[in-house]
């Protein structure tokens, strides 16, 4: 087991060219956000954006499109087919295989809810779209029982789970075999994230405090590491470092404001200053 800490992601972390333009830094699509779950939508997306991502778009179903659109400013917010219940619909497939054939990397689950439409339209986009692919929550939850379907994405799937998650899609509950049958990368959330690899490595993280236990830190994650991997760096380093990254701005947030007033919108807001570390030009 190797362990995760400054040095690794001072090695591992992308630096930004003084020349690039907004397409040198990625294009990222997240499937996300359902009636009741607009939450999960937005920190995933703003995850993304603060990672830094060149361009995020987020797919929502249409019946939450107005609230997301309202909220964010940087995203742009595409609206979905959904049913009567306000989930995505299989009828949106179509335009998100567009939507995915054109980005860098794709992230599908948060607050998606579970349906049977659901399900179709995730498996649809696992086993089709063309780019790197991150799971997180009703992603997740959607392939319990198709669980064959991650071996049939186009590059190894980077999956996100809790415990619970992770037992509903693998009931032996061996992240290490799971992650070399199914050959792909899973970050397992918990006391000490840890991240399995396809070929047996085991990462293990140790930033991170419990101040983070709380609805719309997971989303955070996700965008964080959908973005890295538009980004270009490879996946069990983007794992790696978003775990990491992750943390520590658990923990600015947790010593400037307490375990328990700190919000997954304080952890947004301090990582700009670990990114910072990597980006020290002034202007």
């Amino acid at each position: 087991m190797q362990e995760i800490g400054q040095v690794f992601i001072d090695q591992w972390m992308p630096r930004r060219d003084a020349e690039a333009n907004k397409n040198d830094f990625g294009r990222v699509l997240c499937v996300c956000g359902s009636v009741g779950y607009t939450g999960a939508a937005y920190f995933a997306a703003m995850g993304a954006v603060r990672m830094g991502s060149g361009v995020v778009t987020l797919a929502t179903p249409k019946r939450v499109w107005p609230v997301l659109a309202a909220k964010l400013n940087e995203p742009v917010v595409r609206p979905m087919p959904c049913d009567e219940e306000g989930l995505l619909s299989e009828a949106a497939i179509p335009e998100l295989l567009v939507l995915a054939d054109k980005a860098d990397a794709l992230l599908i689950g948060c607050g998606l809810g579970r349906s049977e439409q659901v399900t179709k339209t995730v498996r649809a986009l696992v086993q089709r779209a063309p780019c790197q692919i991150v799971l997180d929550a009703d992603g997740i939850n959607a392939l319990s029982g198709h669980k064959n379907s991650i071996r049939q994405a186009a590059k190894p799937v980077i999956l996100t789970p809790h415990d619970g998650e992770f037992a509903r899609l693998c009931p032996e509950k061996d992240p290490v075999a799971f992650a070399q049958e199914q050959r792909c990368i899973v970050l397992l959330k918990g006391h000490r994230t840890c991240i399995y690899t396809p070929d047996g490595e085991v990462y293990r993280n140790h930033s991170g405090n419990p101040g983070m236990a709380k609805g719309g830190s997971g989303d955070v994650l996700a965008g964080m590491l959908v973005s890295l991997c538009g980004q270009g760096v490879e996946p069990v380093r983007a794992a790696c470092i978003t775990a990491w990254l992750h943390g520590k701005a658990g923990d600015l947030a947790a010593n400037e404001l307490s375990e328990s007033g700190m919000t997954p919108t304080d952890m947004l807001d301090r990582l700009p200053r670990l990114t910072k570390l990597y980006n020290t030009r002034e202007w």
